[in-house]
Formats: structure tokens, sequence, C-alpha cells
């Protein structure tokens, strides 16, 4: 393998999505941590519906569409003060406590680092942000501009295209199993960032590198330059 660059995926995957679970168990007491499960369930879920719809809604939309019928779902009395309010806290996710140290020393071996993400360009921006790793990346790639979500294959070419690589010099971490399904079948390498899932999609596809935590991937790098 000769890997010249890395993409990451975002949500889940460099940030905790379940840590808006707090904000939700503030709102909605005992219910914070099913809210949040079926939120993103739905979240995924409407991404994958509206591409094969051909009716595209950006990410935003999308989360707060999946917040509504959640809500709905539990039976809990969504206002639009705290629409807004949970909205807002998902644009303030917390990064895996791993996450800021191993992406400082993946980009300290001179790899261009990337992230392509479902999310639209403001949302990543935001959350990039908020989670003190703007510093990172070459690029935020958002599916935005193609109107459809991953794992259509024309979003895994937007981070080509943006890097000059070829993808089979490409890493691509994610630790959605759909989503390094999609990278792999692409011809993306693609390491898998196991947290709790325990077992991956079978989708056809396995991936290249399994790992706990993205501290992992730098001695697999390191290994690879070795004679």
């Amino acid at each position: 393998m000769n890997i010249r660059a890395i993409v990451f995926d975002l949500y889940g995957t460099l940030v905790d999505v379940h840590s808006v679970r707090g904000r939700c168990e503030a709102l909605f007491p005992g219910q914070g941590a099913a809210l949040s499960m079926l939120w993103r369930q739905k979240q995924l879920e409407y991404t994958w519906l509206r591409s094969l719809m051909g009716d595209f809604a950006d990410f935003d939309q999308v989360t707060r569409d999946a917040l509504v019928f959640a809500c709905r779902q539990l039976a809990l009395p969504l206002d639009a003060r705290s629409e807004q309010a949970l909205c807002d806290a998902y644009l303030r996710l917390t990064p895996f406590a791993e996450v800021p140290a191993a992406l400082t020393a993946l980009k300290a071996r001179g790899l261009p680092l990337a992230v392509l993400s479902n999310g639209s360009a403001r949302s990543i921006e935001d959350v990039v942000r908020h989670a003190g790793l703007g510093g990172h990346f070459a690029h935020l790639l958002s599916v935005d501009p193609l109107r459809i979500f991953k794992p259509h294959a024309s979003v895994y070419q937007l981070a080509t295209d943006a890097l000059g690589v070829d993808r089979a010099s490409i890493l691509f971490v994610s630790s959605n199993a759909w989503d390094a399904s999609g990278a792999r079948h692409f011809g993306f390498v693609t390491a898998w960032l196991d947290r709790g899932a325990g077992h991956f999609d079978e989708l056809g596809q396995r991936p290249d590198l399994i790992v706990a935590g993205l501290d992992a991937i730098v001695p697999w790098l390191d290994a690879l330059g070795r004679p």
C-alpha cells in the first residue's frame, strides 16, 4: 500500500453523535439515551431514503426531520424552542478522546488530511470548529454540491478530485460500517473504527484495517513504511 492521503468521516468517527444525550436528557428526563439513539437511526435512514428517492434535502434539514420523528415516536412534547436547542447541540458535538492527538500525529507524518461528510458545508465547518479540530484538515468536503449522500460513489470521488490522489492511495476512515463498505467498494483503502458495534455489515466488503480508536492508525501507517 502507498498511502498518500487520509480522508475521515466526521459523525461518529471523529465526533460523538451521542454527546447530545445530555441535552436530550435535560429536556426530556429519563428519555435522553432513547431519543439520541432513535434520532441518529432516523437521520441515517433519511439520508439513504432521500438518495434513493432523488429528493435531496441537506443534512441540517434531515437532522431536524429525524428529531421531529423521534420525538413523535417516543411521545415527547417537542416545542420550537427545544427543537432549535437540540439542533444547535448537533453543531457542538464532542470529539472522541483520542482524536485530537491522533490527528496531530497523522498530520506530522506529512499526509494531507480531509473530512468527507454527509453534513452540510455549514454544519461540517461548525462541528469541526467547535470540536477544536479545524487546524488539521486540508479540505472539509460536503455532499451539498452533488445533492446525494454517501455511500453513493460520486461522493467518494469528491475526495480523489480535491486531493488529486488516486483512490487506491487514499486511506478512508469511518466508524460507520456501511460507509466503510461504500468506500471500499469505490476503491479506497479502508479503516473501520469499531466504536462498540462489534460486527461489520454484510455488504460484500471487508475493511483493510479494524481498530478500536484513531490512535491505532498511527503505528499501522508507520509499519507500512518499514522494509
